[in-house]
């Protein structure tokens, strides 16, 4: 198992599936490939763990936590910003080239803090310990992937079939 120290993600149009690279362009490297299935998943039911797992949304009243796990977000994505850098496309090529599917994601809260687990189909992973701040980036990067993958964009409604010709004329009254 990698010890995660950088994670970027990349939709790659032609799999139609997004490639999270643990570790670019290090000797470490790994990288997975994420199924809208899994990512769509994913980023569905992490509001209401993050919201569970808030000390301050559970201090505040309950029709103001979405509110409090709001400003909660917002305050983590500036603390982390510093943090964040920009890939070389090659070197996100080459991390595609070598994915795996996904077998297995677990966000398991510690204390404060929560440990992130990928793990491969050949049974190879990364893992990290991450502070909240940290892990709301994450899934802040993973939805402005899927969202860029136009993955969140509600289906196009089915138009109605058109009436089949009878012959026989429709009757008003």
């Amino acid at each position: 198992m990698r010890a995660i120290a950088s994670i970027t993600f990349v939709y790659q149009p032609r799999e139609d599936r997004i490639a999270a690279a643990v570790n670019p362009g290090r000797p470490d490297a790994w990288s997975c490939w994420l199924t809208r299935r899994i990512a769509l998943a994913l980023l569905e039911r992490m509001p209401d763990f993050l919201e569970g797992t808030s000390a301050l949304a559970k201090r505040a009243p309950a029709e103001m936590r979405g509110e409090f796990t709001a400003f909660e977000r917002e305050a983590a994505i500036a603390k982390t910003q510093r943090a964040m850098s920009v890939t070389p496309p090659e070197i996100l090529q080459s991390s595609a080239n070598a994915a795996e599917l996904i077998d297995r994601v677990s966000i398991i809260p510690q204390g404060q803090n929560f440990r992130l687990e990928l793990y491969g189909m050949s049974g190879d992973g990364a893992a990290a310990g991450l502070s909240r701040a940290e892990l709301q980036r994450i899934l802040q990067m993973l939805h402005g992937v899927v969202a860029k993958a136009g993955w969140l964009q509600a289906p196009a409604a089915v138009a109605p079939a058109a009436p089949a010709e009878s012959g026989a004329k429709p009757s008003r009254h």
